[in-house]
């Protein structure tokens, strides 16, 4: 079996260079590109899949020997955010502008998750030219980030929830088992919850001001007030219900619109309430979305559609995937991983119904401080790049 040494001062400097690149969801092709050549230089066979204008997955083959099984590494080329926000504004862990500071790589994307994208490229250049029976393959996808359409937000920059995976599966992304660098910080994640979001809408007649009066009941945000209250009072219930073992439910009010900011001289003919939903991995999204508006239709006078369901995935423990990245990180990190669950999405939540056996585990989330923004522990990326090339060996060896 060959020694593995993971190349540091190339994996920086992948690293600094993906995170260089702009990728925001809906503009991934530049970042594909650049994954794609850097898996030519590895002597990998290399799949363009064009998902649509400006976007792109790469699909990479280190072909095996054969008779064993396929391992894919999984990752997502989109990041949460463009830099351009105002809020954002002078944080410079938050621009696509990649720099290294006392040990930690800064940077748009470094942590979720252009640190894997990297990570697996040295993971594969650290295999060198051994040979392995199975195949491993790359995959840097389009389009994971949980944003979806709606209402005037339409266009490539809204489609996420595992847009570009979707793609991937239809078009040669086969694998027996994956492995998702999310951040999780060195956990392993066998389970994750899934999401459903839910609009709720009241309505009011849409009137000047001047002829309004004794009527503000009728105002449609008038009126959403009441229903807020009514769903404040639910989503405990919700949550209860949707717990998964020890790990309890989650939901969230995520947005409210209505009337119109550059003239309130009028009264709004419709107020929109949003409601972010999470569902363990255990109960249909059928079954969710059956429940979810069963409440909706109970308020009176209030319109309601689901118009996001994507469901969570579990891994059973006994899985040989877990096993196999469980004694991986045992041996670079010296102690066996901690488990989790936990209530964000993944695409693992598509390969998984794709029957790829997927598990989440990556480095740190990088959680921003206040001066630099998103950020990653040099020492502990090159660490998660050995676990993976050790995984590998294990798996397809």
């Amino acid at each position: 079996m060959t020694e593995l040494v993971i190349d540091r001062e190339r994996l920086v400097a992948d690293a600094l260079a993906a995170v260089s690149i702009p990728s925001f969801t809906g503009s991934e092709e530049a970042l594909a590109a650049w994954y794609a050549e850097r898996c030519e230089e590895l002597g990998l066979a290399v799949q363009w899949q064009q998902v649509e204008d400006g976007r792109a997955n790469v699909l990479a083959t280190r072909a095996g020997s054969g008779g064993g099984p396929t391992l894919m590494f999984n990752g997502h080329l989109d990041t949460s955010y463009s830099g351009r926000e105002p809020w954002l504004a002078g944080i410079p862990g938050f621009q696509p502008e990649g720099f290294e500071h006392e040990g930690r790589i800064y940077g748009l994307g470094i942590s979720n998750m252009k640190g894997a994208l990297v990570a697996y490229l040295a993971a594969v250049r650290a295999l060198g030219d051994e040979a392995l029976k199975g195949d491993v393959l790359l995959a840097a996808v389009a389009g994971e980030i949980e944003k979806t359409q709606q209402g005037d937000a339409q266009g490539a920059e809204f489609r996420g929830y595992a847009a570009g995976s979707r793609h991937l599966v239809g078009h040669g992304g086969a694998a027996d088992m994956c492995i998702l660098g999310e951040p999780t910080e060195q956990k392993l994640v066998l389970a994750h919850f899934g999401t459903l979001w839910l609009r709720l809408s009241t309505s009011g007649p849409f009137i000047h001001t001047a002829f309004s009066s004794g009527r503000i009941e009728e105002n449609s945000i008038v009126r959403m007030r009441d229903v807020l209250d009514r769903v404040l009072a639910w989503l405990p219930e919700w949550e209860e219900e949707m717990s998964y073992g020890e790990v309890r439910g989650v939901a969230s009010v995520g947005a409210i619109q209505g009337g119109f900011g550059w003239r309130v001289s009028r009264t709004p003919h419709r107020t929109d309430l949003f409601v972010d939903l999470r569902v363990p991995p255990n109960v249909e999204m059928a079954e969710a979305r059956r429940r979810a508006l069963e409440f909706a239709r109970g308020l009176e006078g209030v319109e309601a559609e689901a118009y996001v369901t994507a469901p969570g995935a579990e891994l059973d423990e006994s899985h040989p995937l877990v096993g196999a990245l469980e004694s991986a990180h045992e041996e670079v990190f010296g102690a066996v991983p901690e488990r989790d669950v936990t209530r964000w999405f993944s695409d693992a939540s598509v390969l998984s119904r794709y029957g790829i056996a997927t598990i989440n585990y990556g480095t740190s989330s990088g959680l921003p401080d206040p001066d630099y923004g998103e950020n990653l522990e040099i020492e502990g990326l090159v660490k998660i790049a050995e676990v993976y090339a050790r995984a590998a060996q294990s798996i397809c060896g």
